[in-house]
């Protein structure tokens, strides 16, 4: 693999995906995303992404915060509820995917057009 113009060796690769392997996750993403705007308990963050499960919620948030991208909070009171939210980490690493999401958006169509032509040539 090359970035700016230098040969990585295989384990540099390898560290890379491992960084990049939780935030990689479409879940994940809209997470961070809701999370940027404020602090969130658990149940909020299940209304808003309607369509995703409790056990996919669950494991998301716990492998965001077991990389440090997400803070979770017990608080005591009547009802006890978890909160969570972004860390700094986590609001660092929202610039470059905002980045790389800009970009899939300009692209969309031209790499959608590649994988219809792809597609076609394969049969």
């Amino acid at each position: 693999m090359k970035l700016g113009g230098k040969n990585l060796p295989s384990e540099t690769c390898r560290q890379v995906g491992s960084v990049l392997e939780q935030i990689g996750n479409k879940w994940a993403i809209l997470i961070m995303v809701i999370l940027s705007q404020r602090p969130r308990y658990f149940n909020e963050l299940r209304r808003e992404i309607a369509v995703i499960t409790q056990k996919v919620l669950t494991s998301t948030l716990r492998g965001l915060e077991r990389d440090g991208y997400v803070s979770r909070t017990i608080l005591d009171g009547n009802v006890v509820q978890v909160e969570y939210a972004l860390t700094r980490l986590g609001h660092e690493v929202l610039e470059p995917m905002n980045g790389l999401a800009t970009w899939a958006l300009k692209r969309r169509e031209q790499i959608e057009d590649a994988r219809r032509r792809y597609d076609m040539a394969i049969g």
